[in-house]
C-alpha cells in the first residue's frame, strides 16, 4: 500500500536525521560515559572471576620468569661442570631468546584469531617439559637445543596474556592490573636467582635447580584451562564485534604507528640492559668480592643479587604505574616521559655499579638497586602504551612484533655479547700483562721470563666483564632518547585509536536500526 510505504519511508528518514543529528554528540557522551565508569571503578568493583583470570595470568607470569633466571643463579656452576668459557655462557641465554622472539610473531598471529587460553596452556606445557629434560643433559650442545627450546614455550604466553588483561579492563583499572601483571617479572626473576643458587647448594648439583619450575608449570597448565576467562577481543571497550583484518595488513598498520614503534625501540633499550645484568651481574660481583679479599662467601651472590632484582621490582614497576596514572590527567605525555627520564636516571647507578664491585659490595648492590629500581618504571607503562595505540584486533599481532624486535636487538645478543667482549678484553689485557711483567735479564747470556701472576689474571678477568659491562650505559642513554622522542606523537596515536573504536561502535549501531523489522 503507498500509506504503508510512506509510513516506512518517512520512519526511515526520522531515523537517519535523529542519528544524523546525535551522532557526534553520541560518540562523545558514550566516550565519556565509559571514560568516566572506569575512572571511577576500583579495586572493590572487579569481579570475582576477573580476579581469578588476573591471578592465574599472574602466577604464570612469576614461574615464566622465575624459569628464565634460573639458569642466571647457577651458570658458574654449569660453565665449570660443562666446560665453557663466557662466550658459550652468555649464547645459552641468546639461543633461548632467539627462539622466544622467532616463535612470538607466530603466537601473535594466532592469537588475533584462535583461543588464546588453549595456546597458552600448550606453550607452558612444553616450555615446562623442554625445562625438565634439559635438566638431565650433560652435554653442552644438547643443553643449549633444549634451552633454546623453552624459549618457544615461553614465546606463547607472552604475547597472548597482556591481551586478555587489556579485553577484561580498561582506562586507570587496566594500568593498575598491568603494574599488577608486570610486578611478577622482577619479582620472577629475584626467585629465579635464590631458588636456582639455593636448590643447587641443597642438592649438590645445578640439576635439581632446573627441576622446581617444570612442576609449577604443570599446576599452571592445569588453572589456566579450568580458571582462566577468556573475554571477546576489544570487549571491555566497546569493540568486541571488530573483525580480524588480514596478518599483511595488520603489521603494515603497526609499523606505520610511530609511538608504537619508538616505544619498541626504547624497550629494546631497557631488555638489553636488563638482560645483561641479569645474566652477568652475579657472576661479576662474585669476582669483584673474590678481589676484594675480605673473606665474603661467592654462595651468598646470587641469593643476594636475587633479593635486590626482587625489592627493586617491588617498589619499581607500581611506582611507574602509579605516577603515570597520578599525571596523566595534567601531563598527557607523561608515560613516555616517565619510560625516558627513568632510564637516564638509571645510568648513572648502573655505571657506579658496575664500578664499585671491586672495592665494595654493599655499594655495588645498593647502586645495583637503584638502577634496576629506574629501569623498572618503565615495565608496565610499556605495555599500557602498547594496548592504548593499537587496535584491539590487532594487539596479539603487535606483541609480537615488539617481542621480536626488543628480543632480537636487545636481550637475545645482549649476553653473549658481554660475553665475547669480555673475552676480547681479557685477550687485551692478558697480552698487556705479558709484554709489562716479562723482564729480560741478560746474566750469564740466561733469559729469564716472568710471567703474570695468578692474582693479576683474577685482575685481568675482572676488568674485562667489567668494560663489557660497560656497553649498558651507552645503551640506556640511547633508550632514553627513544622514549622522550615517543611523545611527540603517543597523545596523537592514542585519539586515532579511540576514535576508531568508538566510530566502530557507531556504525554498529547505525546498521542496527536500519535492520527492517
Amino acid at each position: 500500500m503507498p500509506s504503508e510505504k510512506l509510513e516506512k519511508s518517512s520512519n526511515f528518514v526520522l531515523k537517519k536525521l535523529n542519528i544524523m543529528e546525535q551522532n557526534n554528540s553520541q560518540a562523545e557522551l558514550v566516550r565519556e560515559s565509559e571514560d568516566n565508569s572506569e575512572h571511577e571503578r576500583s579495586w572493590r568493583d572487579v569481579k570475582l572471576t576477573e580476579w581469578i583470570s588476573v591471578s592465574v595470568l599472574c602466577y604464570v607470569n612469576l614461574i615464566n620468569y622465575m624459569d628464565r633466571f634460573t639458569v642466571a643463579g647457577v651458570l658458574e656452576n654449569i660453565q665449570t661442570d660443562l666446560k665453557v668459557n663466557n662466550d658459550k655462557g652468555g649464547l645459552l641465554q641468546t639461543a633461548f631468546i632467539v627462539f622466544y622472539m622467532a616463535f612470538g610473531p607466530l603466537f601473535g598471529y594466532l592469537g588475533d584469531r584462535y583461543s588464546r587460553r588453549w595456546l597458552m596452556a600448550f606453550g607452558v606445557a612444553l616450555w615446562s617439559l623442554t625445562t625438565l629434560c634439559g635438566s638431565f643433559m650433560t652435554n653442552y650442545w644438547w643443553f643449549l637445543l633444549f634451552r633454546a627450546m623453552v624459549g618457544i614455550g615461553e614465546a606463547s604466553y607472552s604475547t597472548i596474556a597482556p591481551t586478555i588483561l587489556s579485553d577484561l579492563f580498561v582506562g586507570n583499572i587496566r594500568s593498575k592490573m598491568l603494574a599488577l601483571f608486570y610486578f611478577a617479572i622482577p619479582v620472577g626473576s629475584g626467585l629465579g636467582y635464590i631458588v636456582g643458587a639455593e636448590t643447587a647448594k641443597l642438592f649438590g648439583s645445578w640439576h635439581w635447580a632446573l627441576r622446581v619450575t617444570p612442576g609449577l608449570g604443570l599446576l599452571a597448565v592445569f588453572v589456566i584451562i579450568v580458571f582462566l576467562q577468556e573475554p571477546e577481543r576489544g570487549a571491555s571497550e566497546g569493540s568486541g564485534h571488530m573483525e580480524a583484518s588480514s596478518w599483511i595488513q595488520d603489521v603494515n598498520e603497526i609499523i606505520k604507528c610511530k609511538s608504537f614503534m619508538l616505544s619498541t625501540a626504547g624497550f629494546t633499550c631497557v631488555a638489553f640492559v636488563a638482560g645483561a645484568l641479569a645474566w652477568w651481574g652475579p657472576k661479576f660481583i662474585e669476582k669483584g668480592v673474590a678481589l676484594q679479599g675480605n673473606g665474603d662467601g661467592d654462595d651468598t651472590i646470587a641469593f643476594r643479587f636475587g633479593i635486590v632484582a626482587m625489592i627493586s621490582g617491588l617498589v619499581g614497576v607500581p611506582a611507574g604505574s602509579m605516577l603515570a596514572q597520578h599525571l596523566r590527567p595534567r601531563i598527557r605525555r607523561i608515560d613516555a616521559y616517565i619510560c625516558g627520564i627513568g632510564l637516564l636516571a638509571s645510568c648513572p647507578f648502573i655505571f657506579l655499579a658496575i664500578f664499585a664491585a671491586k672495592f665494595s659490595t654493599t655499594l655495588c648492590f645498593t647502586m645495583v638497586f637503584f638502577g634496576e629500581l629506574f629501569l623498572n618504571l618503565t615495565w608496565s607503562i610499556v605495555a599500557d602504551i602498547l594496548l592504548y595505540v593499537i587496535m584491539p584486533i590487532r594487539r596479539s599481532t603487535a606483541e609480537g612484533f615488539q617481542l621480536l624486535l626488543s628480543h632480537a636487538l636487545g636481550d637475545a645478543g645482549s649476553p653473549y655479547l658481554v660475553g665475547v667482549l669480555s673475552e676480547a678484553f681479557l685477550i687485551m689485557l692478558n697480552g698487556d700483562s705479558d709484554s709489562t711483567a716479562t723482564t729480560t735479564e741478560l746474566t750469564n747470556s740466561t733469559v729469564t721470563t716472568i710471567s703474570p701472576s695468578a692474582s693479576e689474571a683474577a685482575v685481568n678477568e675482572f676488568k674485562s666483564l667489567q668494560y663489557a659491562l660497560f656497553t649498558t650505559c651507552f645503551v640506556e642513554i640511547l633508550g632514553s632518547l627513544f622514549f622522550l622522542l615517543n611523545a611527540l606523537y603517543i597523545v596523537e596515536d592514542k585519539e586515532r585509536v579511540e576514535r576508531a573504536i568508538h566510530g566502530n561502535s557507531e556504525s554498529l549501531l547505525i546498521n542496527e536500526d536500519q535492520q527492517p523489522s
